[in-house]
């Protein structure tokens, strides 16, 4: 219905248009009559009427006075016009405000009908417009959310250019404004021993929206989830006395808000700080790397790597030994950061006060400390590199720093390809092995990534990484679809209870088995029994 307001002088006019038409049968609700326009304009203000008639030559303000007005005021409603044959000048200067319409006195109902019909017809259609691109507005706002949260897993693990990174960051306005930038992240430790079911995707949402809510007093802050369950948040600043105890306040300051509203605790890494924004990746590697000291350190805790590195514990990243990063990035077989490693290597070479026989022989002790990784992880080095000897005379032979650099950036990437073949040999024996365990132990409510990981003598971050590049599908997402399609076997094919089956299945409440199966199927356990035995879905 679209409300509509009659504005006559004359009683008789005004009263006969409001009696004499079935507003509710031309979609309208007649919402009152006014017999001027001061007193219209009041009505207007507290009722918001969709259609205004109005005459035009009334006392105190006129017809075209009050247009005026309305327009200024509320430009969506829609204006008709009646006027005399006499006034025709006043309607071409109601033209000129853009009115909808105008019409000729005396009016007849069948006249009016079908200006009303006509102009309902014009509402609707904007009404659908409007709804239209509210819908468009909505889903490109949620499309933004996604591509934003990728942009910063990118940032967050690739190289990428400084110009991308600025432009990216405008077009998803981003308030990382620098100069200096350091990484959080906190991960979901075990949960409490009174928790049975664990809805892994819950509580991360509930961790990644308690942080949002605490960073948003934080100008200079970006908040994503990253793999799993864990969260991270970038921070920027100008002084690095405040980015380090900022960041120690903020993630003392989320870690007391899990432990007080939620059911679960939390571990914080705090990676090491960065001068530029493209180089956040290994603040974010780092913060990382602080949350593998929770075996050591206990859950609950925040870490700093730089703290762990000031009390001696071996660094891992910014400022650690140059060679030593290259080699633990050889172990790891990470291409970029062997890249890097030999980059900073080659300049901490070319700017350091030695003589070449030290630069040959710190290069040489780099390459045996490749081999002698090589050995340990059971990579043939001979196999790659020949002899020894062949290497250091080819090392030898040159007499620049770039031919040195190319040099080892060869023999660095053979030494990955060698790492890379033990490690997928290794890595698909042990994926090949935790899908066996799932399949065989799915009916095992206790089934966990722990559970697996022990099996199979793998960290749990290691091998979420790996399981999900193996199958797919999350640890979580390819439980469930093992679980619900047994479900939805035996639903088929027996007669056991929907109690019985969520035990089977690896649930031990039952509620939380219907409420997962319809989420996954889209109908209760019940439905689709019914459904299959009349032959109505398909398995």
């Amino acid at each position: 219905m679209y409300k509509i307001l009659i504005v006559d002088d004359e009683p008789i006019v005004r009263e006969g248009i409001r009696n004499r038409i079935d507003w509710a049968e031309h979609g309208y609700e007649c919402i009152g009559v006014s017999e001027n326009g001061r007193d219209a304009l009041e009505t207007i203000t507290r009722m918001r009427p969709d259609v205004l008639l109005t005459d035009i030559y009334m006392p105190f303000m006129d017809g075209l006075e009050l247009s005026h007005e309305v327009m200024a005021r509320y430009p969506q409603t829609k204006i008709v016009i009646l006027t005399g044959f006499d006034d025709f000048e006043y309607a071409q200067q109601a033209v000129k405000l853009q009115v909808t319409d105008f019409i000729l006195k005396p009016i007849t109902s069948v006249e009016l009908s079908e200006v009303l019909d006509k102009l309902k017809l014009e509402m609707d259609e904007e009404r659908g417009y409007n709804e239209h691109v509210s819908r468009l507005k909505q889903q490109i706002s949620e499309s933004m959310v996604l591509l934003q949260e990728r942009f910063l897993e990118r940032l967050a693990t690739s190289p990428m250019k400084k110009s991308e990174i600025a432009a990216k960051l405008v077009y998803f306005n981003i308030p990382l404004t620098g100069p200096l930038y350091i990484a959080l992240s906190a991960d979901i430790d075990e949960l409490r021993s009174d928790e049975r079911y664990a809805d892994n995707e819950l509580y991360a949402f509930a961790l990644y929206n308690i942080i949002q809510e605490i960073m948003a007093k934080e100008s200079g802050s970006a908040v994503f989830r990253y793999k799993e369950n864990a969260v991270i948040t970038i921070l920027s600043g100008s002084s690095e006395e405040d980015m380090y105890c900022s960041a120690q306040d903020l993630a003392e300051e989320i870690r007391k808000a899990i432990k007080q509203f939620m059911t679960f605790t939390i571990t914080i890494g705090v990676g090491t700080l960065c001068h530029q924004l493209e180089d956040i990746r290994y603040s974010c590697a780092a913060s990382e790397a602080a949350l593998e000291y929770r075996l050591l350190m206990g859950p609950d805790q925040i870490i700093n790597i730089t703290d762990l590195e000031n009390r001696g514990a071996r660094p891992l990243y910014d400022g650690i030994d140059t060679e030593s990063a290259l080699i633990a990035a050889i172990r790891t077989g990470t291409a970029a950061e062997v890249e890097i490693c030999i980059r900073r290597l080659i300049h901490d070479l070319g700017s350091a006060s030695m003589s070449i026989d030290q630069l040959y022989l710190r290069i040489v002790r780099v390459v045996l400390a490749i081999m002698q990784t090589l050995m340990e992880i059971g990579s043939d080095e001979h196999e790659l590199f020949g002899k020894e000897k062949q290497l250091l005379e080819d090392l030898y032979s040159f007499r620049s720093l770039d031919e040195i650099e190319t040099w080892l950036r060869d023999v660095c990437n053979q030494a990955l390809r060698g790492v890379l073949a033990v490690r997928q040999d290794m890595t698909r024996t042990q994926m090949l092995e935790a899908v066996a365990f799932i399949q065989h132990n799915y009916e095992d409510p206790e089934l966990s990534v722990k559970s697996v990981c022990s099996r199979i003598f793998m960290s749990t971050s290691y091998f979420s990484a790996l399981f999900k590049s193996h199958t797919g599908k999350t640890f979580v997402e390819y439980v469930t679809d093992i679980r619900m399609n047994k479900a939805k076997e035996l639903l088929k094919h027996t007669r056991l209870k929907s109690f019985e089956i969520a035990a089977k299945t690896g649930y031990q409440d039952p509620q939380y088995f219907s409420v997962l199966f319809k989420k996954y199927t889209g109908i209760t356990p019940t439905e689709y029994r019914n459904q299959m035995t009349s032959g109505g879905v398909q398995p």
